[in-house]
């Protein structure tokens, strides 16, 4: 078993949240959360990893040939469609924001009133 997955999934973890954190820019910050998401991809890929196994297609294979879990396959597929509607979402807002505030500096946005 190689640790390595789950520390490349944690470091890519730490520079979205830092660059999430650190960012002055609403556009920025979307692109740092997709980042941070893409851990995710990582972490549940290796989760799912068999070593010497298979892909999880059985048709014309001996039965009890290993094959990697197509339920965390099937996961990371979804969480990459749910990360681009969330992204879509997000970039929306902000063109919404500039449209509204005329800047897309966090700092610099005016107060929301009523």
């Amino acid at each position: 078993m190689s640790y390595l997955p789950y520390v490349a999934a944690a470091w890519i973890c730490v520079v979205g949240v830092y660059g999430a954190i650190t960012s002055r820019n609403l556009i920025q910050l979307a692109l740092f959360l997709t980042v941070t998401q893409s851990s995710t991809y990582v972490l549940l890929l290796a989760i799912g990893y068999k070593d010497r196994a298979g892909a999880p297609i059985f048709k014309g294979v001996k039965p009890g040939t290993p094959a990697v879990d197509p339920v965390v396959q099937a996961l990371t597929l979804t969480d990459i469609v749910v990360s681009v509607t969330v992204i879509a979402l997000i970039l929306a807002l902000a063109i919404d924001v500039r449209k509204q505030g005329k800047t897309i500096d966090p700092d610099e946005l005016p107060e929301l009133t009523g």
